[in-house]
């Protein structure tokens, strides 16, 4: 079986138990390992997703990063530290660390959260279809920690036209030096 760039998969992909097929990589769900598509480095990467349980997640995080990244809750708007934060730097998972947005793509949106016109790859992210509060939005995941980030809309600026709009309690900033 041929994968991105010509990659092979290996043996122990025949114990699937279910694939989920996106845009621009694939889910192993059954063995929790996942195929990424290239870096900004040009790198492409098969990682484990990183794991842990739920008391782990409640050590590691305060409770209102748990309540919005592991329960899938919203912080009020205009009350995220990261909302009005204008350095330059990057914006990590709050859980796993890993690079999800760059400053160079946050913009004033007006709504109250830190909003992005696109991830740091395509890679650092993932979507889906989110139809609470009555309504059909698009969820936005850590790709490493499943922890739930915010959403996006197609309401953004150019180049894009997407809005991720992300809950500061989601996020950890490391400021360029």
């Amino acid at each position: 079986m041929s994968l991105y760039g010509g990659q092979k998969a290996e043996p122990f992909f025949c114990a699937i138990v279910k694939v989920a097929v996106g845009r621009d990589r694939f889910t192993v769900t059954g063995l929790k390992k996942r195929w990424k598509p290239k870096y900004r480095d040009g790198v492409e990467r098969v990682t484990l997703k990183k794991t842990k349980t739920d008391a782990e997640w409640k050590e590691l995080l305060s409770e209102e990063q748990y309540y919005v990244m592991r329960k899938k809750g919203t912080e009020r708007p205009f009350s995220g530290k990261y909302n009005y934060n204008k350095a330059t730097g990057e914006y990590l998972c709050a859980g796993c660390s890993s690079p999800l947005f760059s400053s160079g793509d946050k913009f004033d949106s007006g709504t109250g959260w830190p909003s992005f016109t696109s991830p740091h790859s395509e890679a650092s992210v993932s979507t889906e279809g989110d139809e609470s509060l009555l309504m059909e939005r698009t969820e936005v995941l850590c790709s490493e920690c499943n922890a739930h980030l915010g959403h996006v809309f197609s309401d953004g600026p150019a180049p894009t036209g997407l809005r991720y709009c992300i809950n500061s309690a989601s996020l950890k900033f490391v400021e360029n030096e």
